[in-house]
């Protein structure tokens, strides 16, 4: 089969972990071990999140007294692509993929007039006490909002229209190229009248980019893997349960946080919409168990045969990152 899968940031540096870069390698040799073996039966092409490493570079950037101004978000991006693209392609030759490793540097597109622009809703960065990101609100100009027992910033995460270098993506996997690519959501562009590109302040969200590269490529599956291992219904009580399975019809009617796993549920939704075909999220540890369907949370079209509990849309859920 043909699979895009999509690496949460927070699955290659966990909460609480210092930013060094030898903690994320660990990780990324660990991913490389899970996915290795899908890479063996299966075409791949990995996106992966940046948002602790974009907003670590972007705090450097903001108190270097040598620059003028921060480094722009956009260049940001591509700083972490170039990174953790190269730790993976290393990382999956080392666990044994012998087939072409390709990591590209890729733009996306975005509406210019997008109303994320005003409502910044993407975590970057680590997480502070409230009083803490406050203070550093105040020096930065950042805009905090909470994300579970800590504050982290936010910024805009506009919608994904287009990936500029889908025509090579296409080549490359045509060749059976492993492809990794959409790195942090991809550099987000805007389109001048004339074809002109320019770089934006924001940081597009990897799961929408992955959705829409997995419609593109014409993927049999999108598998998103993070540091949870499925969707759980009640999450924070002791009543917590793992979700198996989500139909289309029913998924709205739930509430999923916006920058958390709203979004990662609103991706597979627009995949199993645009093409009948399944998705699912779960850990990355259990990467070739959630592809089988024996982990994690699978969302199905709402016509699938309903044979493990089916949420239907008057469930109500607490729903965790």
């Amino acid at each position: 089969m043909r699979i895009v899968v999509a690496i949460g940031g927070n699955a290659l540096l966990r909460r609480g972990e210092r930013p060094d870069a030898t903690v994320q390698v660990d990780h990324i040799r660990a991913a490389a071990q899970a996915l290795a073996p899908l890479a063996l039966h299966h075409q791949l092409i990995i996106c992966h999140g940046n948002g602790p490493q974009v907003g670590m570079l972007s705090l450097e950037s903001e108190n270097d007294r040598e620059l003028t101004h921060p480094y722009p978000f956009d260049a940001l991006v591509a700083q972490t692509q170039g990174m953790i693209g190269y730790w993976l392609a290393q990382s999956l030759r080392n666990a044994g993929v012998t087939k072409p490793v390709m990591s590209l540097v890729t733009q996306t597109l975005v509406d210019a007039s997008d109303p994320a622009f005003a409502a910044p809703t993407k975590f970057v960065g680590p997480g502070y006490p409230h009083e803490q990101a406050q203070r550093l609100a105040d020096r930065h100009g950042w805009t905090i909002a909470v994300d579970g027992d800590r504050w982290r910033r936010v910024v805009a995460s506009p919608e994904p229209r287009r990936i500029i270098e889908q025509e090579s993506i296409d080549r490359l996997l045509d060749h059976e190229a492993l492809v990794i690519c959409g790195g942090g959501g991809g550099i987000p562009v805007t389109e001048g009248g004339v074809g002109q590109l320019q770089g934006v302040e924001a940081v597009v969200d990897k799961d929408a980019t992955a959705a829409l590269l997995a419609v593109a490529v014409k993927a049999d599956r999108l598998l998103i893997l993070t540091d949870v291992p499925a969707v759980m219904e009640g999450f924070g009580t002791p009543e917590a349960t793992p979700l198996r399975r989500l139909a289309l019809d029913g998924w709205e009617a739930l509430h999923f946080p916006a920058g958390s796993m709203g979004p990662k549920i609103a991706a597979c939704a627009h995949f199993v919409g645009s093409t009948g075909r399944p998705a699912a999220i779960g850990s990355l540890d259990d990467a070739a168990a959630v592809l089988a369907g024996d982990a994690g949370t699978v969302i199905v079209p709402s016509d699938a045969p309903d044979t493990s509990g089916r949420i239907t849309a008057g469930t109500t859920a607490a729903i965790q990152r």
